[in-house]
């Protein structure tokens, strides 16, 4: 069985790049297809396989500038010939399941969340642009909106990486999805039960991620907090972290590592669709404060495991940070660690592989294989299925 792996762009190493990290090892002979690969940044374990751009990974400043040419990102998708292929697994976050499937090929799409920049982030990107900006993404957003809800048709079988990402598929695909959680290598982590007093702030600072929420909390508290992460924000962050926030840019695994070993907790501010960085730290031993919506609330245990707050504002995350330390928590470090196994990176390949090999058989069967089987030669009809909240 010939294998394709089709990933929106390679050019950092995230939670979709572990994801595909996973499906390589799944999949040693696969073959990968993305828009813009920056191979100084992405893992050996990709990198061992054939891996083929699209047309936009020609364009220019095309590893710095991608997102610009999200319009036509669809047109390179759908020139990518994959005639040869039995099984195509895409990769969806940015445009990476739009390519045109052949006859008999099972088309499984592993989705981190539809586009949020079209959906529902749209409002929050088209408000951070000028005037130009807006009205060329207003435009191109409307056709974007458009292809990709067609294109939903051309998957066999979606796979969420969360509830809160399957209701999206729901609503804007008006599909069913089963939900596989993504990897982590638990591996890595090993628990602690001390600390060395500071909280910490890990991963890409990005706009909605609410960085500023917890820089200006601590800086109200005058406690210690430790930002971990690179991104288009760190220099506004730097700008207004008091002295008792230290800024540390982006870091190794090895100083990630290290840094969850030895903070008190994790602060969580932002909303995510599954979000790694918590069950990394919660792999350590460490509670996690965050934001109670989104993936959070599928991984973090309210007063087990973390601590959650209701509303993005600086008043109540100090009182999470303020429970956290009168009360604690109810799980022991190691029983933390014990409840982070459950996303650890087998779990996924065993559950991927099963969710896999029910899309084949589906769409191997037969007419008489089907459950509402012909009769006296004529085709079976099609069944009613409810799925999104609609008829189908």
């Amino acid at each position: 069985m010939r294998v394709a792996i089709i990933h929106y762009w390679l050019i950092g190493t995230r939670g979709g790049e572990k994801v595909v990290e996973q499906l390589c090892h799944m999949y040693p002979s696969a073959d990968i297809f993305t828009h813009v690969i920056d191979r100084g940044r992405i893992s050996d374990t990709i990198l061992k396989h054939r891996i083929e751009t699209t047309f936009i990974g020609n364009l220019p400043f095309a590893k710095k500038h991608y997102q610009k040419y999200l319009p036509l990102m669809p047109l390179a998708l759908e020139q990518l010939d994959l005639s040869g292929y039995d099984l195509i697994i895409s990769s969806e976050a940015g445009p990476a399941k739009g390519i045109v499937p052949m006859p008999g090929a099972v088309h499984v799409c592993y989705c981190h969340s539809p586009m949020r920049y079209i959906w529902n982030m749209y409002h929050d990107y088209n408000g951070s642009l000028g005037r130009a900006g807006k009205m060329v993404f207003s435009l191109s957003a409307h056709y974007l909106h458009i292809w990709d809800a067609v294109t939903a048709n051309r998957v066999d079988s979606f796979v969420a990486n969360s509830a809160n990402v399957a209701r999206r598929i729901g609503r804007y695909y008006d599909r069913h999805a089963e939900i596989v959680f993504p990897p982590v290598d638990i591996s890595r982590f090993r628990p602690s039960v001390s600390d060395d007093g500071f909280y910490l702030v890990a991963g890409q600072l990005v706009g909605y991620k609410r960085v500023d929420l917890a820089i200006e909390a601590f800086n109200r508290m005058g406690k210690r907090l430790i930002v971990a992460g690179g991104g288009e924000q760190y220099a506004n962050l730097k700008k207004i972290a008091g002295p008792t926030i230290t800024m540390l840019d982006r870091v190794s695994d090895e100083t990630l590592d290290d840094l969850y070993t030895r903070c008190r907790a994790l602060i969580f501010p932002g909303e995510e669709d599954f979000g790694i960085i918590p069950v990394e730290a919660m792999a350590s031993g460490k509670p996690v404060i965050a934001y109670g919506r989104g993936g959070a609330l599928e991984t973090v245990v309210a007063d087990a495991t973390g601590i959650f707050f209701k509303q993005q504002t600086v008043d109540d995350l100090i009182d999470a940070v303020e429970q956290l330390e009168n009360n604690g928590v109810l799980l022991t470090p190691h029983e933390i660690a014990a409840h982070a196994r459950r996303f650890d990176a087998p779990v996924f390949r065993q559950r991927m592989s099963r969710v896999i090999e029910l899309a084949i058989a589906d769409n191997t069967q037969t007419p008489a294989d089907h459950p509402l089987q012909a009769v006296e030669g004529k085709p079976a009809p099609a069944p009613i299925a409810f799925s999104g909240g609609g008829l189908k």
